[in-house]
Parts: C-alpha cells; sequence; structure tokens
C-alpha cells in the first residue's frame, strides 16, 4: 500500500511557531503558500485550509481541513491531519509536516493563486488526459531509469481519447513504468503497477504466508500483537523470531490512523522487547509487508539501535521543466528510544512482496551499528511517499516524486534493494516441499552453524557490507 503524504501531525520544529487565532501569538499563517516541489498550493482562511493541487494547465482541489489544535488541521476524511508552521525569522517561509511521513515540506508564501487557479479547468476526456501527462511530466523523476519516453507517449496516445478509451489508455501510459507506486483509479476500475517477476500482496497470499510461517516455522508458538500486524516467537538456540506485516493497521478500526498506530506499536514492542528477553540473535521477517507509513517504521528503527545514525536522505524533484532538479537531500535519523532496545546481530528477511515502507525500513537498517544481514530476494523497488492526485472527471490517480538516498547518494528505486544472501521465497516449489530457504538460512547464519539451504548464494549487495558475524 502506499504511504500517504498528508497523515497525523508530528512535532513541533525548535525554530518554528504554531500558528495560532491570535495574530499576536507569533507569524500568521493566514493566506496563500505553495510547497517546493509536490504541485501543492496551500489557502489558509481562518479557522479552514484548502490544498490544491497544480500543473502548469491546471489547479484542482484536493481535499480541505479545518483546525483542531494549534498548527494542525483535520483533512476530511477524518483521521488525517496536517501540521503548517511558519519560520519564525522568516514570515514568508514554512514548512508543512505529517506525522506518517518522514522530513517535511517547505512552503513559500504567494501574493495571489497560480494562474491556472484564475482560469477555466481542463475538463472532458482530453482535459483528463492532459492533467494526467501534465502532472506526471512535472514530478514523476525516474523517466530515464524506466526507459519512458513520456512525450512521446503523448503523441501516441492522445488521438486515441475518447470517454470509452481514457481508463485503458492511462493505464497504458504507466504500465511500463513497472512502479508499484503508479495508479489510476476510477470507482470500481484500478490499475497499480508492479515490478515484472513480482507478486501482488494481496490479503489472501499474506495470509497464507502467515500460516505457513506459523505451522512450519514456528511450530504454532507465534503470538500476535497489533491487531496481527505482529507476530513474535522464540526460537530454539535463543533466538527470537519478529514478523512485520506492515507499518500500518495496529488497531482494529479500518481508517489509516497513524495516532492510534504509533500507540499500539510502542505496546507490541513493550511486550516483545522486554528486559527479560535476550535473544542473541533476532529474524526480522518482512517478505509480506505491503508498506505503510514511514513513521512506523523508523520506530520499529529505534528498537534495534543503542547509537543514532542516519537512515537515509529524502530529497523530493522540484522543478517542472527539470525532472534532474531536487530539493535540499534531509537526513533522516534513527534515534535510540527509551525504551527497552535489541541491539545485537539481525537478519532480515526480505522479497519482491517487501514493497514501500517495509523498504524504507530495510535501508533504514542498512548502516543500523550492530549489523544487519539481508537474506532472500530484491524488495519491490518503490521508496516515495504518493501524491495522490485528483482529476477533472473525478477519478484520482498516484505519482511518486520523491528520492530515498543512501549515505553513497544512490538510490534503489526499480530494483529493490538486494538481499546479502539470496534465497527462494514463498516460490511454489517451496510451498510444495515444505521449505524456507530464507528463514533456514537466517537460523543458519545466526547460530553460526553451516548453512542447510536449498539453493543459498552470496550476492554483492550494492550498500555497505554485511556484519563480519554473517559471512560464515
Amino acid at each position: 500500500m502506499p504511504r500517504l503524504g498528508l497523515t497525523a501531525a508530528i512535532l513541533l520544529a525548535a525554530s518554528l511557531v504554531p500558528v495560532r487565532a491570535d495574530a499576536a501569538a507569533g507569524p500568521r499563517l493566514e493566506g496563500l503558500w505553495r510547497t517546493e516541489g509536490y504541485g501543492l498550493v496551500l489557502s489558509v482562511e481562518g479557522s479552514t485550509v484548502t490544498l490544491l493541487q497544480t500543473t502548469a494547465i491546471s489547479c484542482l482541489r484536493l481535499d480541505q481541513g479545518e483546525r483542531v489544535a494549534p498548527s494542525t488541521y483535520r483533512l476530511s476524511d477524518g483521521t488525517t491531519t496536517i501540521s503548517l508552521r511558519v519560520d519564525r525569522g522568516r514570515p514568508g517561509r514554512g514548512i508543512m509536516r505529517a506525522g506518517g511521513s518522514t522530513g517535511y515540506r517547505s512552503m513559500t508564501r504567494l501574493r495571489a493563486l497560480p494562474e491556472p487557479c484564475g482560469r477555466k479547468q481542463p475538463s472532458g476526456p482530453l482535459g483528463t488526459f492532459d492533467v494526467f501527462w501534465q502532472t506526471f511530466a512535472e514530478n514523476y523523476p525516474f523517466f530515464r531509469r524506466r526507459h519512458i519516453d513520456w512525450a512521446a507517449a503523448r503523441q501516441r496516445y492522445r488521438p486515441l481519447v475518447t470517454e470509452k478509451t481514457l481508463f485503458g489508455i492511462l493505464r497504458d501510459m504507466i504500465r511500463p513504468l513497472h512502479d508499484a507506486h503508479t495508479a489510476v483509479i476510477a470507482g470500481d476500475r484500478v490499475f497499480m503497477g508492479q515490478r515484472p517477476g513480482t507478486r501482488n500482496t494481496t490479503v489472501a497470499f499474506g495470509a497464507r504466508t502467515k500460516a505457513y510461517i506459523q505451522r512450519r516455522d514456528l511450530h504454532g508458538a507465534g503470538r500476535d500483537h497489533a491487531a496481527g500486524q505482529l507476530t513474535y516467537a522464540d526460537l530454539p538456540d535463543g533466538l527470537g523470531y519478529l514478523r512485520v506485516a506492515g507499518f500500518y493497521g495496529y488497531t482494529d478500526g479500518e481508517d489509516l490512523d497513524y495516532p492510534a498506530d504509533r500507540r499500539a506499536l510502542t505496546r507490541a514492542l513493550d511486550a516483545i522487547l522486554t528486559p527479560g528477553r535476550a535473544p542473541r540473535g533476532l529474524v526480522i521477517d518482512v517478505r509480506f509487508n505491503p508498506g505503510g507509513f514511514d513513521a512506523l517504521a523508523l520506530q520499529l528503527a529505534s528498537r534495534l539501535t543503542a547509537r543514532p545514525y542516519v537512515a537515509y536522505s529524502k530529497r523530493a524533484r522540484d522543478d517542472p521543466r527539470d525532472p534532474t532538479s531536487f530539493t535540499p537531500p534531509q537526513p533522516i535519523t534513527v534515534t535510540p528510544a527509551r525504551a527497552h532496545r535489541y541491539t545485537g546481530p539481525i537478519a532480515l528477511l526480505t522479497s519482491g512482496t517487501t514493497n514501500s515502507a517495509g523498504e524504507t525500513f530495510t535501508q533504514a537498517l542498512m548502516d543500523r551499528p550492530g549489523g544487519v544481514v539481508r537474506i532472500g530476494q530484491n524488495t519491490q523497488g518503490v521508496f516515495s511517499d504518493v501524491m495522490e492526485c485528483p482529476l477533472p472527471n473525478g477519478w484520482t490517480f498516484w505519482v511518486p516524486n520523491e528520492e530515498y538516498l543512501t549515505r553513497e547518494g544512490t538510490t534503489f528505486d526499480g530494483t529493490g534493494i538486494p538481499p546479502d544472501l539470496r534465497t527462494p521465497v514463498f516460490t511454489p516449489a517451496e510451498f510444495a516441499e515444505g521449505r524456507d530457504s530464507a528463514f533456514d538460512r537466517a537460523v543458519a547464519v545466526l547460530s553460526k552453524r553451516a548453512p542447510s539451504d536449498h539453493g543459498a548464494r552470496e550476492v554483492h549487495a550494492g550498500g555497505p557490507s554485511s556484519a563480519a558475524w554473517a559471512r560464515n
């Protein structure tokens, strides 16, 4: 699932002041703002904020929210909130933060709405096509990497647009991107991208893998936490096993609710990582993980280190005319939690159904002090927050616009993060023959025994070297 760009409000920034109804309290937010990148314009009037998604040809209402606390606005879905703050020393500058996301979006005050907001908006099938194409052209950073000529796609498909053909054309335009953070949503008709050779993260497949692991690997000893999204079991030889099936959905509610999920994750980790439980090695399994909130992935990472370190740096495309121009990278840090932590060796299991926040969690552990060895298959290769954009005909679509950088300044978009040790993962043969090669290899590595896997081999990870203890 995508990580939503607008979720729950998070902590205050020291150099910024909250917005209050009383003008004397500090710089006022009232007025118009534009984010750097994202094509977002915000209009703040009284206790209401209106969000507009803009391009060079369009200005469409995205959402509206009401102030529920100083600096905090709840959007129309009733659970998503955003935090807006004005720079104390520069009242023409500010930031927008979202609790489920990491980092922030810089804002600049506007004197007037952008020119497209004052003209008649595109409409009809051709207008819808044009907004779709233009939004991707101004925000998507990966056309060259994915070998797509977006201008040629416009020339090919626009003459074919009718009301009847529109959905299929939009689908066919983004299908070659093979990007699981792209989608077209038209009521019951939904198309989502996918990297070739990987499978969808369906509920049914998640349930099947969970039952298989519980029976084959854990022998029924796994205990669920956080509404079943986390499963923990003590293994023989003093090892532990933690399955994380998503970074969302930790309560029984159907809505995405970051604050509630954060509290539920804290309770779950307090129950799992206790002073009385000291495994000498921990298997963390994110092989089936559709994603969720990046901040929850960092929350888990904060329970796995004794020292702070940079997880990754995040930047967004910021020039509609230049796909190589980005905002300055924002370092995202893992800060050790005050609660009990596990700081020993970790074997991290990954696969093509490790998506989105599951991947940013994987990336966040690459420079973890204490060592992590990745076992299994490449992750899906989608890291960016998702821009969920409106179309003139009422449809919506997804566009990613960010890069998550390693300390070397590279990304794993498209390819996914490779394992240190490659094994089969949830293949028909593995199921049929009662094998779980990745799990067995992890246990062998952590136990310092010779691996008894089926066809596992060591590969170059393309990132920091795996821990020396893993090379056995």
